[in-house]
């Protein structure tokens, strides 16, 4: 391939290649020449220009393939732009003398296409250039389209296009003649003709003014007809020819319109005729009078759902603006169609008419306007709906009947109804609580026009209604309760209107089952009421005949809605409903007869509904209460059901003698029976299959249904994969939703509500926008179907055999249609079966089970209909996945190949074909290698099959399903199915795209299988590789969307495995461009692809696609792009206001996520400008929103640019639309992403928080950006996402501001030294806050500001108590709220909502107490600073200066209530966590904050919120003494919260304490001893804070103290801690609890000690048994407290200091380590263990201080060996300072004072300073040793053991050792240090110790001393030094002379 990388084609290197592989080889370097082209220097171009031409002239006529011509064409225009024009008349008439040629042959052809396609290229190009030579061009491609066969139509039209593009108005002489000759192929037979004459067509309006005036009917009409029988292709195109037309029209091109005087048109002329189309079709106007009131025949459903598409682009290309000034008409003539007679005709006809009407609304309305013009169209549609009310009404009160033509407008009405109604419903949901305005207003009234039409005398008009309230309730969570009661009440009160009860009636069940959308949900009292509705509908139903059917409806749609609130409120209410249903149904056979005989038919009718009712509230119940499906309780539903399944085989008898009327009532219970069965396990209904299955086999195979209805399920049973076989693709495109209407299975697309209103409280099917169960027919069926799959399974194969034999019967007795209709059915339901089987893991049955199931399939794989054949493959797939065995596999894949090997007709090859792809897909690489070989080489000779693209399509799918399926299997047939792949790219015309399709997956699947290799330089690799990407770019260049879309993934697997050679510079742009494609399938391609690029290069990414947009800044025409200086993100953000595709969005957000995580940080100003512009969006202006194009502060300029933006504005039209402003979810996601900024630059770098640094570095560095600096900025955003209408934009800013908050509240203002930098926005904070505690605000929003406030009262920002005051009032305002109790009156949401709310409350009150006690506690451990220097200083400072106490004096007013509160609330939160066998303990009532319906959500919300609040109530109790002062008030005051309290008021003090201590300690115990992983850290340590404060008061020191196996509990529940949590902050913390407790159990002990020494003075021996160890000193594991406070005290130190461990050192693998300073929290952290080390002896009795002693020691002494470090500046680390500290507290501890112990007690002594001093000994191997601490733990051994030590000469000498070394250091420091320990020494009052000591050293100090007369001291540490030896010098003067006196 390199080869062909020259400017000239390489000729010797194409002749010594071989002929197969030339094609590629030439488009290969016409690939590089397209690139070279452009860049290259024009010199050398022009060199070598002739050479290139005759090259290229002569591909010409090498009979180049569709791609090759393509490139061809466009390097031969831009050779001639580039180059000389010399030439290009001769090349031009020698394309024109192919064209002219008489030669028709098939070979020929090529020849001829490539010339048209070079003559367009040309004219496309150069344009006027070639001047007046373009009438003969045209007359020539005229006369030649006139003879052309189709394809070379196609190519002469897309030629036409071209030439007609590059002339612009120049070619206005030949418009006429092109419109005539292309007119007539708009009904082309070929689809890709009429998609070629529809683009040309629309080429041509640009300049041509008589198509769309004079022209302008007959241009409709010519669409019209161009729309029958048109596929989708076609539709997309002449829609838009039409729509583009049609607006052109209405408001011409300025400058055609200045050519010629033009009467326009009006809108209303335009509406007419497009409407003509819709109502009537291609069929044209001109047909008699007569005729069109007949109604004829109805329209073609392919020109509806055109027209439709064809509205849209009209409104489209009109634009926003226009829709806005004229929605009143737009919207009264699109209600207008869907009430015309002639677009509802049947009832299927009017849901598919009003599914295109609801698709021009949603399609316009949606995007194209912004939230308030969409608000301003909710009124328009609220007026229509009200004006068709009234009239409605008129009719239904005209009781005389005068007015006949009346009820036809009733049954009209109701289509306008449910349009407008939808439509309402979808502007108010997607607006969301932005929607306010339009429901709050009223002069509008919406809610009252909506409840209005609940009256509506049609059903589906009553359904719309009820659907719009549901709509409303979700955007405004507020209005739902309300809601609620309104129509409770109304029922209640209108209960004898038939209407009324059912209208009210759907509107309460939609409402109750959106509830599960609304996360605050509603009270549990609502359940209640609903219930007790239904039952007094139920009872009251026999009353009033009029009102029996609508009230039993009524009543079981009520309860089935009720089921879907979920178990927690179902279980209420259980016991009623099994009574309720029991009841429904005759009790035994023996009633079933009786009722058999009596009943007319409407008691009958009422009697079927009432079942059928039932079994739905059973279905609800049983699909959303899982929980509740006890044994007990399926037992009791099955009667029920038994008796159900009786009574369905007796309806047809009741059907015969009643009337047929009955069947839908009767078809309504088989449905619900089949539905609940479905849902229940098999093996419950065992007693009934026979029954069942003879039911559900009758229903589907059609036996007692005369119509030929067929299964909607085919499809979703179907393989998604191969959808390119039956043309479900289209299911994936934006037209989605009038698009299924034309699929060919019945009923397909007809979903309305009112098939089924049961459906209006399930949960809506992911991607629709309302629920559309499909008519009764076709449900019933699909329920069969599904049913016999999970029935299947567990059926005898006696019975199976019989079913399948059945089914080949009924299918042979079935003929023509009905033939169809029944074998689709039959296999929709075997494939429903073999599913089942496979996820069951169970076989099919024995062989001739088998072979009854292989004769149905293999039957079927010849049958015409495709659809028919693709099931079949798949049903043989399956097979052979349930009967895994290989001979039958090889038995199946044999029949297909002897039959692809004999059959010659295109149905048996496709339908064959496919079964050995779908046997691969099932059996995996089918087990042996022989049947992959013939399967490949039988596909790729399919393949090669050019008479029928059906046969290739079909043979490449499979092909592709066997790669995909082999794997590496396939390694070996790589390259020749690659090969065939690119030979097949270049050769199979562009038309045909489901072949290209079909490459594009096998392709997919090859580079797949080759996988990671492709990184390989191996040739073969290479050449894989560069075949891969030649296919790719062909793919990329191919005109259909969906063939783009596979080349896009196919470059995207290429990027997974070789980024290196997918080149970025290319595919970026070429993404880019796609984003504005008007194919669902190719964005979500473009998107994908740029998600995973983004992942690893977004930064590549993010140029490419700027310098893509700067080109198209430079004028360079690039199609549509809409990426503007805000680069890709930003058009990723715009994109986000349109989409609303799901997975697309999810992309989107993704690939924004990875851009944000590599780039935010650098190119910071950006991002937020980016998210700042989202934000800021108001939502004043409907249409566009004008981003400030530069941040400029010259204020001049900015005006200009608005005065320049103004007048462009105007008169040009081709500027591009603006867009709407960006939408509440967009800015809801630019509102995370801010704060997901503020995250990745904490991580990134510390100057982004500090003001002062990041001046400094943006002087430095003038493009550096630091977050800091934009702080104005962040605050802004937040506070604007805080304040906005949308709730869910709310909670997001208050995240954000409280994010703010936290990362920049400590951040100094250098300017002004002692504030921070956050002061300067208090009153930004106040304002975003204040909002969310208006009354009206929905709980979880006041939750979170309170979180905000605590955070911010915590913050120590605001220093200023007046400026507090105003957020705290807030606080103080909610506090009230909370202290409300439970079950307040106007309650809009559920209990728990409230539990959240108040919780919330006492949560950030507990914050706001803890940081007030902190900072109380720090101002009290200050020394006071009363003195002031000076007056001046007095006022500077007076007034910010804060009392230390003034945040507690806001807390103080509260404490009362607030400590009871804490208090119940942590009650609750205690029951709420017992584990579920106590469930029996909690409270009936509930507890102070939740009620025991809600008690699962409550105890959520109590487990976000009790930490703080257990450390506010350890403070409290602390710092109150236990609340001694409360007591008193609490027994009078009737608080909501003391259940507990309430009944025993007699409780003395110390019982309460004694509660109190148990309560804290268990809530922490329990919590301690499972911290789950995702609790925050803040939780463990505020329960570690709240225990060691608690400990500080002496009332719980003397309870743990009192309680040793509690404390010992404590104890082994914070060693566990420790062993799963890190931190080391979590680890400081917990020594502090030991700390505590260790020190109450010494002063309990002390307590002991006193108390004896009072009761026997004298006698010692008592007090040696106090303590642990008692006489003997064994320490017992599990209930002694020192044995819990070593082991976890050890854990500490060796995970610190892992070198104390012996065993660590012996171990081989041990490398010793340098002992080295530790960092500053570890080392704080081992002092503290070692205090509490040296503090453990004290709690022994003195035999068990002997026992720890030992391990105390070696761990103290080890501590100061690993950490006695020197330091530059000689400071001691506190781990030392604390180990010296320890072995002064152990020796001199009482213990040396027990005579019994003596020995012991001596020897121990004597080893600890024979190991320190062997730690001390100089060593190379330490050099840092501090020698001066380990002098100083001799110093403290030979002063406090000096007993132990007198005499023992080896000790002695080691110690001379030390010092006389230390006296010899080169480091004054040392000395000075080694004088004053040698001065305590000589001190020392025991002669004996100090004398050796003296004679030793002194004549040592003696000698240093005299030497500093030679050498002075040179610095101050030298000068020391000799003053403190010479301070030694007079003491031992001084002594000597006390001896000399006597």
């Amino acid at each position: 391939m390199e080869l062909a990388h020259s400017l000239l084609l390489n000729e010797e290197a194409l002749a010594q290649i071989t002929e197969a592989k030339r094609p590629v080889f030439i488009f290969e370097w016409l690939r590089f020449l397209d690139k070279v082209l452009v860049a290259a220097n024009k010199v050398d171009v022009k060199e070598k220009q002739k050479k290139l031409v005759d090259q290229l002239t002569g591909l010409i006529s090498s009979a180049p393939g569709p791609p090759t011509r393509k490139l061809l064409a466009k390097n031969l225009a831009t050779l001639y732009s580039i180059g000389d024009t010399f030439t290009v008349f001769q090349t031009l008439d020698k394309c024109n003398d192919i064209i002219k040629s008489k030669d028709d042959t098939p070979a020929y052809l090529p020849t001829k296409l490539a010339a048209v396609a070079c003559v367009g290229a040309f004219y496309e190009k150069m344009g006027r250039m070639l001047g007046s030579s373009f009438p003969d061009t045209i007359n020539n491609l005229l006369k030649a389209l006139k003879s052309a066969e189709s394809q070379g139509r196609g190519e002469i039209l897309l030629s036409l296009q071209k030439v007609l593009n590059g002339l612009g108005g120049a070619a206005a002489s030949c418009h006429r003649d092109i419109y005539k000759n292309a007119r007539s192929l708009l009904t082309d037979r070929s689809m890709a003709v009429r998609c070629a004459v529809a683009k040309c067509l629309s080429e041509l309006q640009n300049e041509a003014v008589f198509m769309w005036t004079t022209e302008l009917e007959n241009m409709a009409t010519l669409c019209f007809k161009a729309l029958e029988g048109s596929n989708y292709g076609v539709r997309v195109a002449v829609a838009k020819l039409l729509g583009t037309v049609m607006a052109t029209a209405l408001m011409p091109k300025q400058a055609a319109v200045m050519r010629q005087n033009v009467k326009r048109a009006t809108l209303e002329e335009v509406l007419e005729l497009m409407a003509t189309g819709f109502l009537r079709g291609g069929s044209g106007f001109l047909k008699s009078g007569g005729e069109m009131l007949k109604g004829g025949a109805s329209v073609s459903r392919e020109v509806r759902v055109g027209v439709t598409q064809a509205y849209v682009v009209f409104v489209t290309t009109l634009g926003g603006q226009w829709l806005e000034r004229n929605f009143a008409t737009f919207l009264s003539h699109v209600l207008d169609l869907v009430s015309h007679p002639r677009a509802t005709q049947t009832h299927v006809e009017a849901v598919y008419s009003r599914r295109c009407v609801s698709f021009m609304l949603r399609a316009t309305l949606g995007s194209l306007l912004g939230e308030k013009a969409q608000i301003a169209a909710g009124k328009e549609i609220c007026q229509a709906i009200s004006k068709q009310m009234r009239a409605v009404e008129a009719v239904v009160n005209d009781l005389n009947g005068e007015n006949k033509t009346g009820t036809a407008d009733v049954s009209a009405s109701q289509h306008v109804m449910v349009c407008a109604l939808k439509e309402l419903g979808s502007i108010v949901q997607s607006l969301s609580a932005t929607s306010s305005p339009l429901i709050q207003e009223p002069s509008i009234g919406l809610l009252e026009t909506v409840t209005s039409v609940l009256l509506h005398p049609s059903m589906a008009a009553r359904l719309a209604a009820a659907w719009c309230l549901r709509c409303i309730a979700m955007a405004l969570p507020y209005q739902l309760t309300p809601l609620l009661d309104r129509c409770a009440e109304r029922i209640n009160n209108l209960k004898s209107s038939p209407e009324a009860v059912s209208g009210y009636s759907f509107a309460m069940a939609a409402l109750l089952g959106g509830v599960h959308q609304c996360p605050l949900g509603i009270p549990h009292s609502k359940g209640k009421l609903v219930v007790s509705i239904a039952e007094d509908l139920l009872r009251t139903a026999a009353q009033n005949s009029r009102l029996s059917l609508q009230r039993t409806q009524a009543g079981w749609l009520l309860l089935g809605a009720l089921m879907t609130l979920g178990p927690s409120l179902v279980r209420y209410h259980l016991p009623k409903m099994l009574l309720l249903w029991r009841n429904v149904f005759p009790r035994s056979q023996k009633e079933l007869e009786a009722e058999k005989a009596r009943g007319d038919s409407f008691t009958w009718q009422v009697t079927l509904e009432g079942r059928a009712g039932a079994l739905c509230a059973m279905r609800s119940f049983v699909a959303h209460c899982p929980e509740l499906l006890t044994e007990d309780v399926i037992r009791r539903l099955m009667t029920p059901i038994e008796c159900a399944m009786t009574m369905i085989s007796h309806v047809p008898a009741i059907i015969k003698v009643h009337g047929a009327h009955l069947k839908a009532s009767a078809a309504m219970v088989r449905l619900r029976l089949y539905d609940i069965l479905a849902l229940l396990p098999p093996k419950t209904y065992e007693g009934i299959f026979n029954a069942l299955l003879r039911e559900l086999v009758a229903e589907f195979t059609l036996t007692d249904n005369s119509s030929n209805t067929t299964t909607s399920l085919l499809r979703s049973l179907c393989h998604y994969d191969d959808s390119v076989l039956m043309g479900s693709w289209l299911q994936e495109t934006d037209h989605k939703s009038i698009e299924d209407q034309l699929q060919p299975n019945s009923a397909s697309g007809s979903g309305a509500l009112e098939h089924d209103p049961s459906s209006i409280y399930l949960r809506v099917p992911v991607g629709e926008a309302i629920p559309g169960p499909l008519p009764l027919g076709v449900s019933v069926i699909d329920a069969s179907v599904a049913l016999f799959g999970v029935v299947f399974p567990h059926v005898s194969f006696k019975h199976r055999l019989q079913m399948l034999d059945h089914f080949a019967e009924c299918i042979k007795q079935a003929k023509g249609v009905r033939q169809q209709s029944v074998q689709l059915n039959i296999f929709t339901a075997v494939l429903s079966a073999l599913k089942g089987l496979a996820e069951n893991k169970s076989t099919l049955g024995p062989e001739e089970v088998r072979k009854s199931a292989l004769a149905l399939v293999m039957g079927a794989l010849d049958n015409s209909n495709p659809i028919l054949r693709c099931a079949a493959g798949e049903a043989l797939g399956r097979m052979a996945q349930v009967v895994g065995e290989a001979t039958f596999i090889a038995r199946m894949a044999q029949t297909s190949f002897d039959k692809l090997k004999s059959a010659r007709d295109v149905v048996s090859r496709t339908g064959h074909s496919l079964a050995l792809g779908c046997l691969h897909r099932y059996v995996g690489g089918i087990g042996s290698g022989q049947h992959l070989k013939t399967s490949v080489s039988i596909l790729l000779a399919l393949a090669q099959d050019g008479s029928s693209h059906e046969v290739q399509t079909w043979a490449l799918h499979s092909l592709a399903l066997i790669v995909d399926s082999s794997g590496p299997m396939y390694r070996g047939y790589v390259e020749p199915t690659l090969s065939l792949v690119l030979t097949l790219l270049l050769t199979v015309p562009p038309s045909h795209t489901e072949v290209h399709q079909c490459l594009g997956r096998c392709l997919g699947a090859l580079i797949t299988t080759v996988g990671p290799e492709l990184q390989g330089n191996g040739a073969t690799i290479s050449t894989i590789r560069s075949s891969c990407l030649v296919g790719c770019a062909i793919m990329q260049d191919h005109s259909d969307s969906l063939v783009q879309a596979a080349a896009i993934s196919c470059l995207q697997q290429l990027h997974m495995f070789a980024p290196r050679h997918v080149n970025l510079s290319s595919l970026v742009p070429c993404l880019c461009v796609h984003l504005c494609s008007s194919h669902l399938l190719l964005r979500r391609a473009a998107v994908a692809c740029l998600r995973q690029l983004a992942q690893r290069e977004a930064s590549e990414v993010c140029e490419y696609a700027m310098s893509l947009a700067k080109k198209a800044g430079d004028g360079k025409n690039v199609a549509n792009l809409n990426i503007t200086e805000t680069g890709l993100e930003g058009a990723l953000f715009g994109m986000l206001d349109h989409e609303t595709d799901r997975k697309l969005c999810s992309d989107i957000h993704d690939t924004l996520g990875h851009m944000l995580s590599s780039l935010a940080v650098e190119k910071l100003s950006h991002w937020l400008k980016l998210c700042k512009d989202v934000l800021a969006a108001t939502t004043d202006v409907g249409g566009a929103v004008a981003f400030e194009v530069e941040k400029d502060e010259d204020s001049e300029k900015k005006d200009e640019m608005d005065d320049d933006i103004m007048f462009t504005g105007l008169g040009e039209d081709d500027k591009p639309k603006p867009s709407v402003a960006p939408r509440w979810v967009t800015r809801v996601f630019a509102a995370d992403c801010l704060c997901r900024i503020i995250l990745l630059c904490e991580n990134a770098d510390k100057a982004h928080f500090d003001l002062a640094a990041a001046r400094s570095a943006k002087s430095k560095n003038p493009k550096g950006d630091l977050l800091v600096l934009h702080l104005s900025d962040l605050i802004r955003m937040a506070f604007m996402a805080a304040t906005d209408h949308s709730n869910q934009l709310r909670m997001a800013g208050l995240q954000a501001l409280e994010d703010i908050i936290k990362k920049f509240a400590s951040v100094p203002e250098p300017e002004f030294p002692g504030h921070v930098i956050l002061e300067q926005y208090q009153a930004n904070v106040g304002a975003a806050l204040r909002p969310a505690f208006s009354p009206d605000t929905p709980s979880d929003i006041t939750a979170k500001a309170c979180q905000v406030c605590s955070t911010w009262i915590g913050s120590g920002v605001v220093s200023d108590l007046n400026d507090l005051r105003r957020v705290h009032n807030l606080l103080v305002s909610s506090l009230d709220k909370a202290q409300a109790g439970k079950g307040s009156s106007s309650q809009l949401y559920s209990e728990s909502a409230t539990t959240m709310e108040k919780l919330a409350v006492l949560k950030a009150w507990a914050e706001v107490y803890v940081v007030a006690m902190k900072i109380k506690k720090e101002a009290e451990a200050k020394p006071d600073k009363t003195i002031r220097s000076g007056d001046e200083d007095e006022d500077d400072l007076g007034a910010d200066v804060l009392p230390p106490d003034s945040l507690i004096t806001l807390v103080q007013p509260e404490l009362p209530s607030l400590s009871r509160l804490w208090l119940a609330m942590l009650r609750d939160y205690a029951l709420l966590t017992l584990p579920a066998e106590f469930s029996s303990q909690l409270p009936p009532d509930g507890g102070a904050f939740y009620t025991p319906e809600t008690i699962d959500t409550a105890r959520l919300h109590y487990r976000g919120s009790w930490a703080p609040v257990l450390h506010a109530v350890a403070l409290w109790l602390s710092s109150t003494g236990f609340g001694a002062c409360e007591e008193k008030e609490e027994v009078s005051s009737k608080v909501p919260a003391l259940h507990s309290g309430a009944s025993s008021t007699a409780k003395t003090f110390e019982e309460s304490v004694k509660d109190r201590i148990h309560l804290m300690l268990g809530v922490s115990i329990e919590f301690l001893c499972f911290p789950r992983p995702e609790e925050p850290i803040e939780h463990v340590m505020s329960c570690l804070q709240a225990l060691s404060t608690l400990l500080e008061s002496p009332c719980a020191k003397t309870h743990i103290a009192e309680d040793q196996l509690l404390a010992v509990e404590l104890l082994n529940v914070l060693h566990r801690l420790l062993l799963t949590r890190d931190p080391p902050v979590i680890q400081l913390q917990v020594t502090a609890v030991v700390q505590e407790t260790i020190r109450a159990a010494l002063n309990h002990l002390q307590q002991q000690k006193n108390n004896k020494g009072k009761v026997k003075e004298g006698q010692i021996d008592s007090q040696l048994i106090l303590g642990e160890g008692g006489e003997t000193g064994e320490l017992v594991p599990g209930s002694s407290l020192v044995f819990a406070s070593m082991e976890l005290l050890v854990f500490i130190l060796v995970r610190h200091l892992p070198q104390l461990n012996t065993r660590v050192k012996e171990s081989p693998s041990h490398v010793p380590m340098r002992p080295q300073r530790l960092p500053e929290e570890s080392a704080r952290l081992v002092a503290n263990t070692v205090a509490i080390l040296a503090e453990l002896p004290s709690l022994c009795s003195p035999a068990g201080s002997m026992t720890i002693l030992p391990t105390v020691l070696f761990l103290i002494t080890g501590v100061l060996r690993e950490t006695a470090v020197k330091t530059a500046d000689n400071s001691v680390s506190t781990s030392v300072s604390a180990a010296l500290q320890g072995i002064k507290t152990i020796i001199t501890s009482p213990v040396a004072r027990v005579d019994n112990l003596q020995t012991q007690w001596t020897a121990l002594v004597r080893s600890s300073l024979a190991s320190v001093l062997e730690d001390s000994q100089p060593d190379e191997s330490r050099p840092d040793l501090d020698e001066i601490s380990m002098l100083t733990a001799i110093t403290l051994f030979l002063l406090s053991a000096s007993n132990e030590l007198v005499g023992v000469t080896v000790l002695q000498k080691g110690c001379m050792e030390r010092f006389r070394n230390a006296l010899n250091s080169s480091d004054p420091w040392v000395q000075a240090r080694c004088y004053q320990l040698l001065l305590s020494v000589f001190q020392h009052s025991t002669r004996p110790l100090s004398t050796p000591y003296i004679h030793a050293l002194a004549p040592l100090m003696v000698e240093k001393l005299k030497a500093v007369e030679r050498s002075r001291p040179r610095t101050a540490a030298e000068l020391q030094a000799v003053q403190e030896g010479i301070k030694v010098l007079e003491n031992l003067v001084g002594m000597g002379e006390e001896k000399n006196l006597f």
